[in-house]
């Protein structure tokens, strides 16, 4: 078990609150799934999808237009401080989620980046992140990183 694996057994939002920009973004403790309930319904800030975006490797305009439906001039407009609303916080707080489950998976967010932009045969050739756009999409990335973690990926 490598040292990412143990960390996110030890504590499972370590991860997740990095991909969000790390306790100075998110400083509201997250201790169960109802914590990340109410971040989500709070609005998480613009500083925290940014942070999320970077750790991905695409380009802001590839992530509002492909995947929130927006457009990255109403994005660029808000302040790092301004929250989201609570569907888009809800979305981008799910895609962190698989992003700390991959990372856990591949144990290096260069793998992760690798994995997540190249075609998969289980996923009818499109490419985990295009999918990222819907909930059915993310549970499919998910389920396909569960696989691979017990070994049965095909």
């Amino acid at each position: 078990m490598n040292i990412a694996e143990k960390k996110s057994k030890l504590n499972p939002t370590l991860s997740f609150v990095h991909l969000l920009g790390g306790k100075g973004i998110i400083t509201k403790p997250i201790r169960s799934e109802f914590d990340i309930i109410s971040l989500s319904n709070e609005g998480i800030t613009k500083a925290s999808l940014d942070a999320l975006i970077s750790h991905l490797g695409i380009s802001k305009k590839a992530f509002s237009e492909n995947i929130l439906d927006a457009s990255v001039k109403t994005l660029e407009r808000k302040k790092s401080t301004d929250k989201l609303d609570k569907h888009t916080s809800s979305l981008v707080i799910e895609i962190a989620k698989v992003v700390e489950h991959a990372i856990a998976v591949f144990g290096d967010e260069e793998k992760v980046k690798r994995w997540l932009s190249a075609p998969n045969r289980a996923l009818n050739n499109a490419k985990p992140i295009d999918l990222f756009y819907i909930p059915t999409g993310l549970n499919m990335v998910n389920t396909i990183l569960g696989r691979i973690e017990e070994g049965i990926y095909s």
